[in-house]
C-alpha cells in the first residue's frame, strides 16, 4: 500500500456519502506497500479502507472484491467490501477506480514465532476450500506471461551472475508449465501475496488477512510456497526456519492434505515463488513510480530465497 493520487478530507467526506456511513471523522494515507493508494478512514459508523486502485485494471475488480466477499461469506477473516446504496462495490474517485472495505483488528507481525506460522497455515488451508467454488475467473496476474515480460525490461539492470539465475529459472518455470499445460495441479483462486506484512494479528489472535489485489487463479500449492518463502525463513540468508516450517506447513496439512502430485512439484513451487518476487522487486526497483509516500522493498532478499531454493531443494514428505 502507498499513496500515488492524493485525497482530501473535503474529496472524501464527498466520496463517502453514498455509503451512509455517517460523519468523517478522520482520513489518514497508508504508507506501507507500492501498487495503490490506501487510506485509514474512520466515521461515525466504523473503520475502513479507502483505496483507489492506480495499476489494477477496473475490469479485474468484481473479481477481487468478489473474492473478499465470497470468503468473508465463508468465515475467512478478511477486509468485506462496502456496498453504497445502489449496490455497487466500487466507484470513481479523483479519477481513479475505488474501494472502501472494513478494516481489520491488529498489526502485522514481522518476527513470528511458530504459533503464528502454524495459525496462518490452517487459515490458508481454509481459504483454498472456501476459494473452491467461487465462481469467477482470473489468471494469476503475475503469474509466468508477467514474468516473462519483467525478465526482459529488468535483464539491462542486472550483472552475468543475476542474468544467468533468471534465464536458467526462467527456462525452468517455463519447462515444467508445458509438461502440465494439461494436468494443472489443484487449485482456485489464492491470495498470491501472503507475505508477513498482509497478516494482522491482534495479540495472540490472528486478525484476518488483507490485500487481496494481487489474487488469481493458481495451484494451492504455488500460494502456499509464496507463504512459506516469506514467513518460514531466516531473513538474511533466505534458509528455512525448521520450526516455522513445520509449524506452517503442519497446520495447513491438517485442513487440507496435498495430493501426489503436488508434492513432487513443491520445490519447483517454492522456486517459482521466489522468482515471481524477485522480479517483482526487481521491476519495482528499476522501473518505478513517483508516489507521495512509498516504501520500496529490496530485492537482493528475494534472490537470497531464490539462490537457497535452487541450492537446497526442500521436499514435502
Amino acid at each position: 500500500m502507498a499513496v500515488f493520487t492524493p485525497v482530501s478530507r473535503d474529496q472524501a467526506s464527498a466520496w463517502l456519502e453514498r455509503f451512509g456511513l455517517g460523519t468523517l471523522l478522520s482520513l489518514r494515507g497508508i504508507a506501507s506497500g507500492i501498487e495503490n493508494s490506501n487510506f485509514f478512514i474512520d466515521t461515525e459508523r466504523g473503520r475502513f479502507v479507502l483505496t483507489l486502485f492506480e495499476r489494477l485494471a477496473e475490469s479485474d475488480l468484481p473479481f477481487h472484491l468478489g473474492l473478499m466477499k465470497h470468503l468473508a461469506g465463508h468465515d475467512i477473516p478478511c477486509p468485506d467490501p462496502v456496498a453504497d446504496r445502489e449496490g455497487r462495490l466500487f466507484g470513481r474517485l479523483n479519477g481513479k477506480p475505488a474501494a472502501l472495505v472494513t478494516r481489520l483488528p491488529g498489526v502485522a507481525e514481522m518476527h513470528p514465532a511458530p504459533a503464528q506460522c502454524a495459525a496462518v497455515g490452517g487459515l490458508l488451508a481454509r481459504m483454498h476450500l472456501a476459494a473452491r467454488d467461487y465462481p469467477e475467473r482470473l489468471p494469476n496476474p503475475r503469474g509466468l506471461d508477467w514474468w516473462r515480460q519483467a525478465a526482459t525490461e529488468v535483464r539491462p539492470h542486472l550483472d552475468g551472475s543475476q542474468a544467468a539465475l533468471l534465464d536458467e529459472e526462467l527456462a525452468a518455470q517455463e519447462s515444467f508449465a508445458r509438461a502440465h499445460g494439461t494436468r494443472p495441479l489443484p487449485g482456485s483462486a489464492v491470495h498470491a501475496d501472503l507475505f508477513r506484512d498482509n497478516v494482522l494479528f491482534d495479540g495472540a489472535t490472528l486478525g484476518g488477512v488483507i490485500d487481496f489485489y494481487f489474487a488469481g487463479c493458481d495451484s494451492w500449492m504455488f500460494d502456499l510456497a509464496v507463504t512459506v518463502n516469506d514467513w518460514c525463513i531466516d531473513d538474511a540468508d533466505g534458509e528455512f526456519r525448521d520450526d516455522h516450517l513445520a509449524a506452517l506447513v503442519g497446520a495447513y496439512r491438517a485442513v487440507r492434505e496435498p495430493q501426489a502430485d503436488e508434492l513432487v512439484a513443491w520445490p519447483l513451487m517454492l522456486r517459482a515463488a521466489a522468482l515471481r518476487f524477485w522480479l517483482s522487486r526487481l521491476h519495482d526497483l528499476h522501473l518505478p513510480r513517483p508516489a507521495q509516500i512509498v516504501a520500496p522493498k529490496d530485492p537482493a532478499h528475494c534472490e537470497r530465497v531464490l539462490r537457497s531454493r535452487r541450492r537446497t531443494p526442500m521436499a514435502l514428505r
